[in-house]
């Protein structure tokens, strides 16, 4: 027990709507760069306090202690961005048809923006989001997943202390909450013009219904089920290195923790093998002790659906090369994992939120892409090779089909310059990278008339008398 958090009501969820619609009111009118001033300031705070955050996210998470501080770092980095973008949320000047016309595009800020996040990076998915809509003129509701709240309260008030400071309004608000209480009514909430969902498909699915009833905006974070093809000329301790870190790190819990492993024939005894003896080395256990690779997973739940997925993937003729066991250890320890399947296993195409990779054989490049496009999700992908043209190939329009594709890196890790978000079952949305700040805003074309005629476009005639 690390401490006890009162969800809020639906009557709390209320108050805190009304907060944030009445915050977006004054702070839409605030000019983008001082609203990107804030959010320097913000930048600042959490530097301050990098490493009492990180230790609570893993704390209260569970990650090892330098990926707690690495998320910390993210958050940093994703001010930094928000702030140079407070200066470029730039509008196109076109030619109009019509003599002596002028048309723009310009951008207003959208409204109050409700962001859902899941566990596994409590603290650097609320950054995603929140820094871009700040500087964008937005006020959000932030609703963290009931398993991490600390965390959430933590930056809410360093943050609440940022707009303080600034006599800003109470743009960054919070209401830590179950689905019933929080969830629904947020997401149903027709003040709030566009919700960032990061969590399951099946979560995500019911997101965007309920926001597309309302005629709403979704941004979806969703499952990844993330494949890396290894081939005969790769470097195979690069490959060996990215994968454990990929799919051991955060105990399998990221959404790019790679789940799959397509091995060309010519290297796949081989990398097995190296797979089995390098497993048997991660260290397990506390992780704010720096000496373990890996920590627990999030609670019993987490460690009953791991133990469910073994057993659905040998029945279906996997054959577990390494690890499947439980740690006979207070808290939900589990070993990472090691499957050698075939195509056609249906467990292979569901994302496990465990550290369990699935080693597949391929002829060639061709076979490989196939295997790895076959599943639902398309979210984090990777090619280990030193041939250009296979690198190509996979980047190609026949190659991977997800929304990240990686040539000689892992699936995990991505920057915060590059924008992140997948295709198919991962839901299509992207958060960071250059024009992000585009799902926060409403786009407005303006035409202005600085002629005494009145000519109509597409040559049309409307001469009345």
């Amino acid at each position: 027990m690390i401490a006890s958090v009162r969800s809020a009501t639906s009557t709390d969820y209320e108050e805190v709507a009304a907060t944030a619609q009445e915050a977006f009111q004054e702070w839409r009118t605030w000019p983008a760069p001082r609203r990107g001033e804030v959010a320097r300031q913000l930048g600042n705070e959490l530097r301050q306090h990098k490493a009492a955050l990180g230790r609570l996210v893993t704390l209260e998470m569970g990650k090892i202690l330098s990926e707690g501080l690495g998320e910390v770092q993210e958050m940093i980095d994703m001010v930094d961005l928000a702030v140079g973008m407070s200066r470029q949320l730039y509008g196109l000047s076109m030619h109009s048809e019509r003599p002596e016309h002028r048309m723009y595009e310009q951008w207003h800020p959208l409204g109050p923006v409700g962001i859902i996040t899941a566990f596994n990076f409590p603290v650097a998915v609320w950054a995603w989001n929140s820094t871009v809509a700040a500087i964008c003129g937005d006020s959000m509701i932030w609703k963290p997943s009931s398993k991490t709240p600390l965390c959430s309260i933590a930056i809410t008030n360093i943050a609440q202390r940022v707009l303080e400071t600034n006599d800003a309004p109470p743009i960054f608000c919070l209401a830590v909450g179950d689905r019933h209480q929080v969830g629904d009514p947020l997401v149903r909430d027709s003040r709030v013009p566009l919700i960032s969902a990061t969590g399951s498909v099946a979560m995500g699915r019911k997101i965007g219904e309920a926001v597309a009833q309302r005629l709403g905006r979704s941004l979806l974070e969703l499952g990844g089920n993330n494949g890396i093809i290894a081939m005969d000329d790769a470097d195979l301790d690069m490959v060996l290195r990215a994968v454990l870190f990929a799919a051991v790190g955060t105990a399998g819990q990221r959404c790019t923790t790679t789940r799959r492993l397509i091995l060309q024939k010519g290297i796949a005894a081989e990398m097995k093998q190296r797979l089995i003896d390098a497993y048997k080395s991660i260290s397990i256990g506390d992780p704010l002790d720096p000496g373990n690779l890996m920590g627990p997973l999030v609670d019993a739940r987490a460690v009953e659906d791991m133990q469910e997925a073994l057993i659905k993937a040998q029945e279906q003729g996997g054959r577990i090369l390494y690890g499947g066991g439980v740690i006979d250890r207070p808290g939900y320890f589990v070993e990472p994992t090691l499957v050698e399947a075939t195509s056609g296993m249906p467990i292979t195409c569901d994302e496990t939120f465990a550290p369990i990779l699935y080693l597949f054989e391929v002829e060639d490049l061709a076979a490989a892409i196939d295997l790895h496009n076959s599943v639902p999700q398309g979210l984090s992908s990777a090619i280990f090779t030193t041939n250009v043209l296979s690198a190509e190939r996979f980047l190609s329009p026949v190659g991977s089909d997800c929304g990240i594709a990686n040539v000689n890196i892992g699936t995990s890790g991505a920057e915060i310059g590059g924008a992140f978000g997948g295709e198919k079952e991962t839901g299509g949305g992207r958060e960071a990278g250059s024009d992000s700040w585009k799902i926060y805003m409403r786009r407005q074309t303006c035409t202005i008339n600085y002629g005494t005629e009145l000519p109509l476009a597409q040559g049309v005639e409307f001469d009345v008398g």
